[in-house]
């Protein structure tokens, strides 16, 4: 099995710019795991950029500021490349087709709540001046100076031209990782002559949305 952070450019060839995003996505984890240093989830103070410079380009930090919804505060020139305007203080949603943005926002209860590491792979659909585009975002939980988990260290990596802006993404699948304080994450487990790992089969994230409604539509205020 391959590392999940690497799952979508595993059949490219050696040396090609998708096999070195893939070895970036995976050393940017490596070293997000090692900062945690036996907890669920690091803090943000720990991280330093200077660690994290192959993607740095590609890279964000988000904060949590209501349930589902997330804005960035720091975001590299690729986010703003996408979109075409800078992306800083504006909600990470903003990268995902309107369709998909409730099931992305409960993706981002788990991201905190959990905590829980998450994992989508995306597509921009093809139209006038836009040509085939595909991306993988990345988003791993952080704690502030206050201890709480609301603040989320990210990176997106697009394959193809950008071509007219703004690009927005579909949810082509998603992966959540609930995170336990000593334990290493399933992604980050590598055994001698390649990576081992796990991709669990995507949850259908209309169902987690019926469900989420469902719950609520139960409750009843009791005097």
């Amino acid at each position: 099995m391959h590392d999940d952070v690497t799952s979508s450019v595993v059949n490219a060839r050696p040396g090609t710019e998708s096999a070195r995003q893939g070895e970036h996505m995976r050393a940017f984890r490596v070293y997000w795991n090692s900062m945690r240093k036996g907890h669920d989830v690091p803090r943000r103070s720990d991280i330093d950029p200077r660690r994290i410079e192959p993607l740095l380009s590609n890279a964000f930090i988000a904060e949590q500021i209501a349930p589902g919804v997330t804005r960035l505060r720091i975001a590299g020139m690729h986010l703003s490349d996408v979109m075409g305007m800078e992306v800083r203080g504006m909600p990470i949603s903003t990268l995902i087709a309107p369709a998909d943005r409730e099931a992305f926002a409960l993706h981002l209860v788990d991201l905190f709540d959990g905590p829980a590491a998450l994992r989508f792979e995306l597509r921009s659909k093809v139209s006038v001046g836009r040509p085939e585009m595909t991306g993988t975002l990345l988003m791993l939980p952080l704690r502030s100076d206050l201890g709480d988990v609301s603040r989320a260290l990210g990176c997106l990596v697009t394959r193809g031209q950008i071509g007219r802006t703004s690009r927005r993404f579909e949810i082509i699948s998603s992966h959540v990782e609930p995170l336990v304080a000593g334990r290493e994450t399933h992604a980050m487990r590598a055994l001698p002559g390649g990576l081992a790992g796990r991709t669990s089969p995507p949850r259908d994230a209309a169902d987690r949305v019926r469900e989420r409604k469902a719950s609520r539509n139960h409750l009843r205020l009791v005097k």
